[in-house]
């Protein structure tokens, strides 16, 4: 098993997302990537700790390689906007990478070049890529949010248009 660890905007959606994927285990929500030691939700929604709500994951690289996470990851968001996903605003929910090991660095910048290179979106990819440092868990009642909640109006507007589009897009990767 290997770890990998990504944010893209609201965590509770990307949970979701790598939740559902085969080779994919114990998928946690937690913050990431900035100063302050053990920080809260409260501290992280200041802007103030540079900490980003993200994604913590084992992985099975013979059953999904660390190219297919890097896939769902650039496809279920948008990697050019700045501090921003849709309508969440913040540094806390910046696109960023946060590798484990240089191969996944080395895979992650090539991928990010290539998509850069097709100019598939109208402006550059912005999505840092940096080394892991400390991953903080979210408090317990961000785990699983997705799931346990999927009539709250957040789930039901946002995640719910997302997670169709998600299943149609790598049908081929989803876990039983």
């Amino acid at each position: 098993m290997e770890l990998a660890t990504f944010a893209s905007g609201c965590f509770w959606c990307t949970e979701a997302f790598f939740q559902r994927l085969k080779g994919v285990y114990n998928v946690k929500s937690g913050y990431t990537g900035g100063h302050v030691k053990s920080p809260t939700y409260r501290e992280i929604c200041s802007g103030l700790t540079m900490h980003t709500e993200g994604i913590q994951f084992e992985y099975d690289p013979s059953v999904i390689a660390y190219s297919e996470l890097l896939e769902v990851f650039w496809k279920m968001h948008d990697p050019t906007t700045l501090n921003r996903q849709g309508n969440d605003v913040g540094t806390q929910y910046r696109s960023a990478i946060f590798y484990h090991t240089q191969e996944q660095k080395e895979e992650a910048i090539k991928y990010r070049d290539d998509l850069n290179r097709a100019a598939i979106w109208d402006s550059q990819i912005v999505t840092e890529i940096a080394p892991v440092d400390v991953f903080y868990e979210a408090e317990i009642y961000h785990k699983d949010y997705y799931n346990s909640n999927k009539s709250q109006p957040y789930c039901s507007y946002i995640i719910n248009p997302k997670m169709a589009e998600f299943k149609r897009v790598f049908k081929d990767k989803l876990a039983d």
